[in-house]
């Protein structure tokens, strides 16, 4: 088998990178380990904590112990089914802060600061606001990707956003546009009531059209010739075969798979590739380092009214809604229900908001354990920009085994100011005369842990991540060491070989990850076509004084 171009991982990245080759008319065969994203559990959003805990979808990766989080080992869900994560991930929509890309630009990924990746942002939505404000300059209407808003029905959503003003932050009407700092609502990947990934965003589309092909398969590594990716090593069946590329070989396999194949392929530090017998074709030592997550506390209050998502956390209410959704894609079933958020700064001189918030009218863990209180919601939040670093690591030279993955967490006293500061600013929030009707007593941390060394035990106890691992294969300069791809995702050392997936962000972006991972797969498709990027937009205004000079 061959084509013009084969990608490794029909993912957030792998799926727009092939759409757009096949739009252009290119041959394109994508290989991808995981089963089809067929299942209920997988189209309907309400039932978003199902699949990342089935082993049916998820690749069932764990941390190492963690000894910033006291030895425990935390799961690192990454989607092993068509659709990538995308297919298992929350479907929040967050594309990040201008900040964010301009770092990325300062830190040597030329041509992707803010004003660059705008255009392609717009040109990968098709944003539907609903009528609920935001401008429509900023946002794309005619792209695959699906964006809307959920119902945010529940009086709590309201409460939330009022409490956010009443403590005094701002208001944002659209945080994916001129604006992110603020509290507002909440975008989702939702369309006509299903998860709209990017299987049903871009690749059936792009299989419709002829030129794009799925193969189910294990890559186990990059087969290269005299300095040159021309195929890929695979298995199925029980049988080893090599898919052949005619031009380029793109990985697109995660933050996770990524880096483990770029050193099964011999790319990678050259000590660590002899320690498993892996001839070395580059020696690029920034392989699988600089790993990055968000890590997030829920804070849970007791309601005083019987007016949360908890009335149906029960097996015939969840059966009804179910049934709804299946038979007629509306209802609870048909929202994440993450349908509110925030985005502030932690104290007076930071550039950008440092803090996000996820709002739930209900209190429940990810893996779908309601609190035993009964009625009751939480908030999400977490620290941005945590200095930590960590790394993905072979254990051996089976290209079947699991990595080694370290996050090294809350390595740093910053991490632990930090949750701190998100801890109390939180605790004020829910102080506020909004919630008043509404809260009954806080369920966690609990009211009784107030210093420092009780909220310290509490973060090591109880912080989770938030399932955005991302920067083991840095995108920088090619003179710098630390860079595994140059800044037109060209793997640094090897011909006709690309990565392009949340690996190559040289910092982890304000937010959520989908989306910004779904943009470097649009723009790493036009430098494989070798198109000039698109025009960039310089819309900048949260660098207007008044802006940096906001005080909370």
């Amino acid at each position: 088998m061959q084509a013009d171009y084969v990608v490794i991982g029909a993912g957030s990245a792998g799926c727009a990178i092939a759409y757009r080759l096949a739009e252009a008319g290119r041959k394109v065969l994508v290989i991808e380990h995981g089963i089809p994203d067929w299942g209920p559990f997988i189209q309907m959003p309400a039932a978003l904590s199902y699949p990342m805990n089935m082993g049916l979808y998820d690749w069932g990766f764990k941390s190492e112990p963690e000894p910033g989080l006291g030895g425990r080992r935390l799961a690192t869900p990454r989607g092993k089914v068509v659709g990538g994560s995308s297919s298992v991930n929350g479907m929040v929509y967050v594309r990040g802060h201008a900040g964010d890309f301009d770092h990325w630009a300062e830190e040597g990924a030329e041509g992707w600061a803010f004003s660059d990746v705008l255009p392609y942002f717009k040109r990968m939505e098709h944003w539907h606001d609903g009528g609920h404000g935001g401008d429509p300059a900023w946002r794309g209407n005619d792209g695959p990707l699906h964006v809307i808003r959920g119902p945010r029905s529940n009086p709590l959503h309201a409460a939330f956003v009022e409490a956010g003003q009443q403590a005094g932050y701002e208001l944002t009407d659209d945080y994916n546009g001129k604006k992110q700092e603020g509290f507002g609502a909440m975008e989702q990947n939702v369309w006509k009531g299903r998860r709209w990934s990017t299987s049903n965003a871009y690749l059936r589309p792009a299989m419709k059209s002829g030129n794009c092909k799925l193969v189910r398969a294990l890559a186990r590594k990059v087969v290269i010739e005299e300095g040159r990716a021309v195929g890929v090593e695979v298995e199925r069946g029980g049988t080893v075969e090599v898919i052949g590329a005619e031009r380029e070989v793109i990985i697109a396999a995660s933050s996770i798979n990524s880096p483990k194949l770029l050193m099964h392929s011999g790319i990678g530090p050259a000590a660590h590739l002899a320690e498993h017998g892996i001839d070395v074709v580059a020696d690029r030592p920034g392989v699988g380092q600089n790993l990055q997550d968000h890590l997030e506390v829920y804070l849970q209050m007791a309601s005083l009214q019987p007016i949360t998502l908890y009335k149906h956390w029960n097996l015939v209410s969840k059966a009804l809604i179910g049934a709804q959704w299946l038979f007629t894609g509306k209802g609870l079933g048909a929202s994440n229900q993450f349908e509110s958020a925030a985005f502030i700064r932690s104290r007076a001189g930071i550039d950008y908001p440092d803090i996000q918030y996820h709002f739930l009218p209900i209190a429940v863990r990810y893996d779908g354990k309601a609190a035993a209180e009964g009625h009751g919601f939480q908030a999400h939040v977490g620290p941005m920009r945590s200095p930590s670093r960590g790394e993905v690591t072979l254990r051996s030279g089976d290209p079947k085994e699991a990595p080694r993955i370290f996050f090294n967490y809350m390595s740093e006293e910053q991490d632990w100011e930090e949750f701190r500061t998100c801890i109390r600013l939180t605790r004020e929030i829910f102080a506020q005369e909004a919630f008043k009707p509404f809260v009954k007593h806080e369920i966690q941390p609990g009211s009784d842990l107030q210093s420092d060394d009780e909220i310290d035990g509490f973060i090591r106890d109880h912080a989770e991540s938030a399932y955005h691992p991302c920067g083991t294969c840095r995108m920088g300069r090619a003179d710098d060491l630390r860079s595994v791809v140059d800044s037109e995702c060209r793997v640094i050392g090897v011909e006709g070989l690309r990565l392009a997936d949340s690996s190559i962000f040289p910092r982890i972006p304000n937010g959520n990850l989908n989306a910004p991972s779904i943009m470097v797969g649009e723009k790493a498709a036009d430098h494989i076509l070798g198109r000039t990027p698109l025009a960039p937009e310089n819309h900048e205004p949260w660098r207007h004084p008044d802006w940096q000079n906001a005080q909370r």
